[in-house]
């Protein structure tokens, strides 16, 4: 039983990781489009309070105005780890000289 619920919170942690991971993407191209491509980025999750976290970001085009991101994570719980790597495509469209990102 107790591998279940550290199981449940693992899968729990790791959807978390990724919308984070997701909306930092989305927030970077907005900002700074061409900087952010082709870099695979360490964030800092230590404010998610969550121990033996881990969340990679890398960015790179797509086709028309699509994106896709990289993201990696790995959390762990005693002794299980859950490790994720998969990539998504995030759409920009334009409104009135902003970017705008969409998933």
């Amino acid at each position: 039983m107790l591998f279940q619920s550290d199981t449940a919170y693992l899968e729990a942690v790791e959807r978390n990781l990724i919308a984070s991971g997701l909306t930092w993407a989305k927030q970077n191209i907005k900002g700074d489009k061409e900087g952010v491509f082709y870099k695979t980025v360490r964030l800092d999750v230590t404010d998610l309070n969550i121990p033996d976290a881990n969340l990679s970001i890398v960015i790179g085009p797509g086709r028309d105005k699509e994106v896709e991101v990289e993201v990696g994570t790995s959390c762990s719980r005693g002794r299980q780890t859950l490790r994720h790597q998969d990539r998504y495509k995030i759409r920009i469209s334009y409104e009135s000289q902003t970017s705008k990102a969409q998933i």
